[in-house]
């Protein structure tokens, strides 16, 4: 159980213990991964390989997840939305176990390009903290918001018979969509129109190299 009363070198280390954790150790899951055992997942190589380039990409989502909360859990200086941030990042980091178990089990890899998503991820979330807590709240929103929709999207894309990539996608869909509701509860500003248009964009350069590299 992590720790929510901490300085702030102890916040900083934490800060980067959870970088070295979600880039070189195994996650574990607090969580049974969401597959079912009576419905198997028999595929031919060509879905195999999409199944993983889908799965890779819903990785990179997850360790951006960590980078976000992990900063934006640095920058505030409330120790109740300190303890929100880190709560739902520990959530996330289920989201992350599941989905590197089921890239090994397609015999695919993570991004090689985990490393500069992170840093990229972590920088977004000290920035948006800077702004203030509703307007940190009001990222974790609309990037919520965004990782269902792009869920979605995958539910429609995965093969009909990867019933184990898909379940583990429908538990994301539905965690990320409570992520959202409970900051918006937590006293979130809307994200203004083009910020919200810059995220989409980011978050399509990202998918797209994710998808391949």
């Amino acid at each position: 159980m992590t720790s929510y009363a901490q300085t702030p070198i102890d916040r900083l280390l934490s800060g980067a213990d959870s970088a070295l954790r979600t880039l070189f150790a195994t996650p574990r899951a607090s969580r049974a991964c969401p597959t079912l055992a009576n419905e198997p997942s028999e595929l031919n190589a060509d879905e195999k390989a999409h199944s993983g380039a889908l799965m890779r990409v819903n990785h990179v989502g997850e360790v951006c997840a960590q980078a976000l909360y992990t900063a934006q859990a640095l920058a505030t200086g409330n120790a109740a939305l300190r303890r929100h941030f880190l709560e739902a990042s520990e959530e996330e980091t289920d989201h992350l176990a599941w989905t590197r178990q089921r890239l090994d089990e397609l015999g695919s890899r993570p991004s090689l390009l985990n490393p500069l998503w992170y840093a990229g991820a972590f920088g977004l979330g000290l920035l948006a903290g800077r702004f203030g807590d509703k307007v940190s709240l009001g990222f974790v929103v609309e990037t919520e918001r965004q990782v269902e929709a792009h869920l979605q999207n995958h539910m429609q894309q995965l093969p009909a018979a990867d019933h184990a990539s898909r379940a583990i996608v429908a538990q994301m869909k539905d965690d990320e969509a409570r992520h959202a509701r409970s900051a918006q509860d937590a006293g979130a500003l809307p994200m203004p129109s083009p910020v919200r248009a810059l995220m989409r964009g980011a978050a399509r350069i990202m998918t797209s190299v994710a998808h391949r590299i």
